[in-house]
């Protein structure tokens, strides 16, 4: 059971040994340049280097960099790289800051690292830093430590720290202690005992007397005979120790010494590194239950990242990764020291830093594309009647996108916390449960917590398995030792049936409390190990492999406990991080922004947060909108509260209208996010960037931190504080150089500068910036799973030029990693005003072989025309919004394997007032001859923009050609049609219809071309009994529906998404109110239908924006009493109320010929 919950395949099995040829050695120092600012710093007192993949490091195959190396007279070997001089002094033992140094060649300074894995004689070790057993964590909650905290959690007999400390003679040595002992857990402040072991055998007791506080330290030492060289000695708690002390180092110093060493180094170090204390970044392992605590930046665990722009990363405690993922020692070296370390050399070049992270410690994951959309779970014990009947047809109704349904706790019974079976009175038939999510193109996560009860049926099988589980104090609830292959294989077990009827992935819930299960060997935390497990296991069943859970640490101890010997990078490649159980506040959510790309520094870049908090139940309005719309841009969207209110019908009105909106957004976004996924993966630049990776030179880049990028190209400010009394938000945002233009509103901002942004709760500050691209589905999609992207909507900033490599491929399974995935290159050419896609090149099962674009370019002046692939297309394709500053274009499907372009020609001041009218065969209406004279006929020819084919409806009901007016010669069958002066007669009124026909209001008939006649210029048009053939089928250039109080039918905001509101609003001839009748009975604006809301048929269901799907909601008859009819309902368009007021939001009601239902199509 064990090999199988391992196996894995794909980049992480690689092999990380390097080739004899690349590495540089000098006596038992070993120097391996991976690239110009990357060297692997190795020393094996006993000459054995280890080449084998280690649990951190499982990649070391880089292409060979140049470097030079060389001896200097005064006794250096020195590396030479592009980027860093490395000196190291020959035959001075292990590497040390007085021994070694790195000069970095863009800065000129010079590095001096140390490895706190190593601890030299006479010097004081970091006791936050040693290896942990039992319950020890670091700890970071009191003051008047050295170093970055402590370890405490000396509570119960196995709990201890344990070093390698390295001295240079036998006998006998002072080992001393730095501690603190005030009112223990038992209530009571005596004097502690601790015991030294030394080489595994034990050695003499501390007595460590109280200190009076936990923030006053003191020093305890015994002695203790040592060998030569490294000795490994562990402060424990033995069975007859007290325990219930804090420690902050130790020291080993000569036998008659009386004084306590200073701080070894000013450098940030913990167990698994060290740099300059000017951290960027860094990470936690939660932020459970943390409700006015919530860690400073300098309370952060650092990544690789500081402002001095070096790091070592030290892996020398860190196990073996074998082939197949079982984890191993490293051989042993006696009592001759060993290090290896990583030099990352990258001066203010961060990116090239997380570059090489991702490269020599794996990929950042890529989850299931269906990760990047909407996730949703509530601690609520739902049914399966309750999801089926209620909680989904809430999303479905209301057009709120869906991918992910988390199921908490309560699925378990007779044990809901510790359980793994089936609680029936929830889920009576579970197999048909997981078959309907299935059907529902849902993907599902079940909330497990790792430990297993007594009384649970399944007990028995798992403790058998196991060979004996050790059990809690309370003697019946069991765990799992995880470095026990038994065990390992015993607890995946128990996932498997579930996993058979179609659990899709586990939420490990493995918190304070939720489950006492360990990883017994030191050399791996046990959040990595079961991580890294799940991740394995999922890819062992051809899914995109991830774990779910906290990252880098332990549920034992304090909230941020983390084996700091291992760090957070194996969690990179494995683990969607969740942060846990927050507080409901503005504070928390402030916190968040900043977190997420802190994490991102640190090269985690799938983080997730419970949006709109755990602890809290119904929130502020404006505090739940601000949190989704800060969810829509992280890279992972997923509601979660222990039973409060997180679902968008919560909170009706703005916050509803807002809450829907963006997660419509976030599930339109997967192009650009998913794209965004990839890249994290390949290069390690992560999804969300806190500012100073783009601008390392920009000293306000590094205080932003209300803000970050989002992918290449959006710049994101959520909104942290309550609305003002107008119902505003507002944030100061420090806008990066150049001119960047805002996603919602088209305004733009030119930087370096700060402004405050203030936005309505129906939006938020996202800049774009000059140049940018934003590719996102144009359809709407109940779930990624529904349909691959065949339209995508590409959002540009004119300003500058620009290129966005859209990435795509099967969304689930691996075979992305063989190369079934497709890349589209997009680009912007400012100058030329032109947008290319070029040829997708690769491919996948199920990848589109034709896609439509809507190009959106904002910050630009209206063109005059536009081309798509050098040729003009009609008014009817493009619209132009003066308000945002916004162009859009529609294209057809266009074939995905050969370039296209679309290009803005010409100027203008608005939209166009005339435009072509397309017939019959694709020919346009026109004046014979282009000449200009009364009774001159009017036919079809062949498209050709010239001067008589330039047509306009005006609100007069006359259609207009060369300064005439389309006249009917009479009013019978066949009466000729022709143009002439314009006199307001009858023959010259025409009412365009939903249908796409022109009808004359005297005779009764239609514009018609006799008998649908494709000869251009063959036939003059006429008069006929409407009868809906193609011959009389018109698309005029798009156009105003006034409707009642002369408003016009408008799309609120400008918003082109599918769901959009429909209301009356002021005419202003924006693209929002420019509307076209194709003939088929739709009514069509950005390239979208007027469409009756979940085809509803009631009065008073509202009218939206919808994909055109040719259903009857999107029917419309144009009736002789000026209605707009809906058939399939039988009800008319409608103003509620009649109020004839700018925002009324329109529906359908029964048809009774008032003015609430006037609207003409003009």
């Amino acid at each position: 059971m064990a090999a199988a919950f391992v196996l894995v395949t794909g980049p992480a099995t690689a092999t990380a040994a390097a080739p004899a040829a690349e590495a540089v050695t000098d006596g038992a120092a070993r120097f391996e340049v991976l690239t110009p600012t990357l060297i692997r710093m190795q020393y094996a007192g006993d000459g054995a280097f280890t080449d084998a993949t280690t649990f951190n490091v499982v990649n070391r195959s880089f292409p060979a960099p140049a470097y030079t190396t060389s001896v200097t007279a005064d006794g250096y070997r020195e590396i030479r790289t592009s980027a860093l001089t490395l000196r190291y002094r020959r035959n001075s033992g292990p590497f040390t800051a007085a021994n070694l140094s790195v000069a970095i060649t863009t800065t000129g300074a010079t590095a001096r690292p140390v490895y706190p894995s190593y601890c030299a004689a006479s010097t004081a070790c970091e006791a936050e830093n040693a290896l942990v057993t039992g319950g020890v964590t670091p700890g970071y909650d009191h003051q008047g430590h050295t170093g970055t905290g402590f370890a405490t959690g000396y509570e119960a007999t196995g709990s201890g720290v344990q070093y390698d400390v390295d001295v240079p003679t036998a006998g006998t040595w002072r080992l001393a202690l730095r501690y603190a002992n005030a009112v223990g857990s038992d209530n009571q402040s005596v004097t502690r005992t601790l015991t030294a072991h030394v080489n595994g055998a034990t050695g003499p007791r501390f007595s460590l007397p109280p200190t009076g506080s936990w923030d006053t330290w003191s020093t305890g030492a015994v002695s203790v005979a040592l060998r030569a060289g490294l000795n490994t000695i562990t402060v424990a708690q033995d069975a007859a120790d007290s325990g219930r002390v804090n420690l902050d180092s130790l020291a080993v110093t000569p036998g008659s010494s009386t004084d306590y060493p200073a701080p070894a180094t000013d450098l940030r170090t913990t167990g698994y590194g060290a740099g300059p204390a000017s951290q960027l970044g860094g990470w936690y392992r939660s932020l459970d239950n943390l409700p006015n605590g919530l860690p400073g930046p300098d309370a952060l665990h650092p990544g690789i990242l500081n402002r001095g722009g070096w790091y070592l990363l030290d892996d020398t405690r860190t196990a073996l990764l074998s082939a197949n993922h079982t984890v191993s020692a490293r051989p042993g070296h006696g009592a001759q020291p060993y290090q290896d370390g990583y030099f990352f050399g990258y001066g203010p070049d961060y990116k090239r830093a997380l570059a090489d992270l991702n490269a020599l410690t794996g990929g950042a994951a890529l989850l299931p594309q269906t990760a990047y959309g909407v996730w949703f779970s509530r601690f609520w014990g739902y049914r399966t009647a309750d999801y089926q009947n209620t909680l989904l047809p809430a999303f479905r109704r209301n057009f709120t996108p869906l991918d992910w349904l988390v199921v908490d706790t309560d699925w378990k019974k007779p044990v809901a916390w510790d359980g793994w079976n089936w609680n029936t009175d929830l889920f009576p038939d579970p197999q048909a449960f997981l078959t309907w999510t299935k059907q529902m193109n849902l993907d599902t996560s079940f909330n497990v917590h790792p430990e297993i009860d007594a009384t649970d049926p399944r007990f028995p099988a798992a403790n058998a398995a196991a060979g004996g589980l050790p059990v809690q104090s309370d003697g019946h609830t069991h765990y799992f030792d995880w470095s026990n292959p038994a065990h390992l294989g015993a607890y995946q077990a128990l996932h498997t049936p579930f996993e058979q009827q179609g659990v899709r992935n586990w939420w490990l819930d493995y918190c304070g409390g939720c489950g006492s299960s360990i990883a017994s060997d030191p050399h791996v935390a046990p959040d990595n190990l079961i991580n890294q497990a799940y991740a394995d296991h999922d890819t062992g069943r051809g899914l995109r492999g991830f774990a779910f859970s906290r990252i880098g640490g332990t549920e034992h101890g304090s909230l941020d406990a983390s084996n700091f010997a291992l760090g957070p990078w194996s969690e990179r490649r494995n683990t969607l991080a969740f942060t846990g159980d927050t507080y409901s506040t503005w504070d928390t959510l402030a916190y968040e922004v900043r977190f997420t790309a802190g994490e991102a520094a640190a090269g985690l870049s799938n983080v997730t947060h419970d949006l709109g908090g755990f602890h809290g139940g119904h929130l502020a309005d404006d505090m739940y909108a601000r949190w989704m719309q800060f969810g829509a841009f992280q890279p992972v969207e997923r509601m979660h509260s222990d039973h409060g209110d997180r679902l968008p019908w919560d909170y009706p009105g703005a916050a509803q209208a807002s809450a829907q909106k963006f997660l419509r957004l976030r599930e339109a976004l997967v192009p650009y996010t998913y794209t965004s996924a990839r890249q994290a993966n390949q290069s390690g630049l992560p999804i969300v960037r806190p500012m100073y990776l783009e601008y390392p030179a920009q000293e306000a880049a590094y205080t932003a931190g209300g803000e970050y990028l989002y992918g290449d190209n959006l710049l994101v400010a959520p909104i942290t504080t309550p609305n003002d009394a107008n119902g505003n938000g507002s944030v100061p945002v420090w806008v990066p150089p150049g001119s960047w233009t805002d996603y919602f509103t088209g305004t733009t901002h030119t930087g370096p500068a700060t402004v405050t942004l203030t936005a309505p709760l129906s939006r938020m500050p996202v800049l774009v910036r000059a140049g940018g691209l934003v590719p996102t589905r144009t359809d709407y999609v109940h779930s990624q799973k529904d349909s691959v992207a065949a339209r995508l909507t590409v959002t540009v900033a004119a300003g500058a030029d620009g290129s966005f490599s859209l990435y795509a491929d099967a969304g689930e399974g691996n075979g992305y990693q063989s190369g079934a995935s497709t890349s589209t290159p997009l680009s912007w050419a400012d100058g030329a005003r032109s947008f290319t896609v070029g040829a997708t090149t690769g491919g996948f099962p199920g990848a589109p072989t034709a896609r439509a674009y809507t190009l959106r370019v904002t910050n630009s002046g209206a063109p005059a025309a536009v081309l798509v692939d050098g040729v003009q297309v009609p008014e009817t394709a493009w619209a132009y919004n003066r308000n945002s500053r916004t162009v859009t274009v529609t294209t057809a499907s266009l074939a995905v394997n050969a370039a296209h372009t679309v290009t803005l020609t010409g100027a203008a001041a608005d939209n166009p007032a005339t435009g072509e009218v397309l017939g019959v065969g694709g020919l346009c209406l026109d004046v014979r001859g282009g000449v200009a004279a009364d009774g001159q006929p009017v036919q079809v020819y062949t498209c050709n923009h010239s001067a008589a084919q330039q047509v306009g409806h005006p609100g007069d009901d006359t259609v207009r050609v060369l300064s005439r007016c389309l006249n009917a010669a009479g009013t019978a069958n066949k009466a000729a049609v022709t143009v002439a002066a314009c006199t307001g007669a009858a023959g010259q009124s025409w009412t365009r219809r939903a249908d796409g026909s022109l009808l004359n209001p005297a005779s009764g008939r239609c514009l018609d071309v006799p008998d649908s006649n494709r000869t251009p210029g063959a036939v003059q048009l006429q008069l006929y009994d409407c009868v809906g053939t193609d011959g009389q089928v018109w698309q005029l250039p798009p156009g105003p529906i006034t409707g009642p109080g002369g408003l016009c039918t408008d799309i609120a905001d400008a918003d082109p998404s599918s769901a959009a509101a429909v209301q009356l609003f002021g005419c202003n001839g924006t693209d929002a109110q420019r509307w076209s009748a194709p003939g088929d009975a739709s009514i069509r604006v950005f390239g979208k239908c007027l469409d009756v809301s979940n085809a509803g048929t009631a009065n008073g269901t509202p009218v939206q924006l919808f994909d055109c799907n040719g259903s009857g909601a999107q029917k419309w008859v144009s009736r002789a009493d000026g209605t707009l009819y809906n058939a399939q309902s039988g009800r008319c368009l409608d103003d509620p109320g009649n109020r004839q007021q700018p925002g009324d939001t329109l529906q359908i009601y029964d048809c009774n010929a008032g003015t609430a239902q006037r609207f003409r199509l003009g």
